[in-house]
């Protein structure tokens, strides 16, 4: 895993597939409700006029100089739960991120999963 202290200054960072394709930008960071940890990030896709974010997990991911590396294909990515650049994941859809991703999804008692950094 990598140092969690200063997320926020990776908004605005190119995020790059496993393979070097550059997906979009870094817009937010969403953590583990549990852990605190980084788990998904969202990432700014799509044409200028026709923006979206794109949830990808954040597993396994390097941070280095102005990027981010996930482990996740950009088609992966770009085919992903997207919401509006200026919306919200509702609670309800959490579960459909991690089910794009075949990751295991267990919501905590009443409250969310994820929230955003």
């Amino acid at each position: 895993m990598f140092e969690t202290e200063n997320i926020r200054e990776w908004r605005g960072h190119d995020v790059i597939d496993v393979d070097g394709n550059k997906i979009g930008e870094l817009e937010a960071v969403y953590v583990d409700t549990d852990t605190d940890q980084p788990s998904f990030a969202t990432i700014r896709i799509g044409l200028p006029t026709r923006h979206r974010l794109a949830f990808a997990p954040l597993t396994g991911a390097t941070v280095g100089p102005g990027y981010v590396r996930i482990q996740h294909a950009k088609k992966q990515v770009k085919d992903a739960p997207t919401i509006d650049t200026d919306g919200e994941l509702p609670a309800g859809d959490e579960e459909a991120v991690f089910a794009h991703y075949g990751l295991p999804y267990e919501a905590p008692a009443n409250r969310r999963r994820l929230a955003r950094r």
